[in-house]
């Protein structure tokens, strides 16, 4: 068995060995800037990770972890273009470096790449493993959509919230588990547990996202703290806060999110504080970290062969604030 950093590194050998076309320049040098811009890779070590609990990885293994990283990008390339972000790890994101028509169509052509990686799949699992990629990029797409909507309402429901970053981060997650064990001979029942496991990490790893993004240090996240706030995205912190509130306070809240730039974060902060959003958050994100390791502890692997996964899960919601 592997460790993360191990896998990392032998993906990232494949991943070199695999480049893009060199002509047209301008199609595909967009596509090798995003994903040469320091992505964690998690999506794929995890599908590796996933498939060595049960056998050596191989061809099959890495063409889909391959994919998932193609289609994980091309969904990161087209979201920036539809909530306008400037900056991605830090950098230019590809439409304002390259331009927006360049970015959609570049973005296009890595998600036919992630299709071609998984035709070289030669396995009794292929069908399975289109159906369940495929079902897992239309709730993709269907989360995004639900975000975007969710951006014209003041504010949506805990089980909307939920249903959507389930929709938008955490099937994929828990795609990429289900697959790699699949692929490696799993049952039916393992790859389901798998499959739970990824997808309550992910809950458990957007909620952290939510709380770093008021409560984290900007130096250790790389991200302005409060720019959820004040760009008025839904979050947990910001959902919770709108349920537990009273229909005064909800007018109070509802007022100081449309004030300046300059008191929003602060003005919001203090009422999370009043309403205890920083302790709640905390323990929704408990909650779901503790399932995930329920779920991988009932997966019936023998427990050494899961100690990497179990690492891997511990420093990803482990996350300094």
């Amino acid at each position: 068995m592997h460790s993360f950093q191990e896998l990392h590194a032998k993906f990232e050998t494949f991943f070199a060995e695999h480049r893009f076309p060199e002509f047209p320049a301008t199609l595909y040098q967009p596509c090798s800037y995003l994903l040469n811009m320091g992505g964690k890779r998690i999506r794929p070590v995890l599908c590796l990770m996933s498939h060595e609990l049960f056998e050596e990885i191989d061809g099959n293994a890495m063409n889909t972890a391959m994919a998932l990283e193609l289609f994980h990008n091309f969904t990161l390339m087209h979201d920036d273009i539809m909530d306008n972000s400037p900056l991605r790890r830090g950098k230019t994101t590809v439409h304002e470096k390259y331009g927006t028509a360049t970015a959609i169509l570049s973005g296009d052509v890595m998600n036919i790449f992630a299709y071609e990686h998984l035709n070289k799949i030669n396995s009794q699992h292929i069908h399975s493993v289109i159906q369940l990629f495929n079902k897992t990029a239309i709730q993709i797409c269907e989360g995004q959509q639900l975000d975007m909507d969710y951006e014209k309402q003041q504010f949506v429901t805990m089980d909307q919230y939920l249903q959507m970053i389930t929709l938008k981060t955490s099937v994929l997650l828990g795609a990429s588990m289900k697959l790699g064990a699949m692929l490696g001979g799993a049952t039916d029942g393992c790859s389901r547990i798998l499959y739970d496991f990824g997808k309550s990490l992910g809950l458990a790893f957007q909620l952290m996202d939510d709380f770093l993004d008021v409560y984290g240090d900007s130096s250790k996240t790389g991200k302005q703290i409060g720019g959820d706030i004040l760009s008025n995205k839904k979050t947990f912190l910001s959902t919770k806060a709108y349920e537990l509130a009273d229909t005064s306070e909800r007018e109070e809240f509802i007022s100081l999110l449309s004030t300046s730039e300059m008191d929003k974060v602060k003005d919001a902060v203090s009422f999370y504080e009043r309403k205890k959003i920083r302790e709640i958050t905390l323990e929704e994100i408990n909650h779901y970290s503790d399932r995930a390791f329920e779920l991988l502890e009932k997966a019936p692997i023998l427990s050494k062969r899961k100690i990497h996964l179990k690492e891997l899960a511990e420093s990803l919601l482990n996350r300094e604030y």
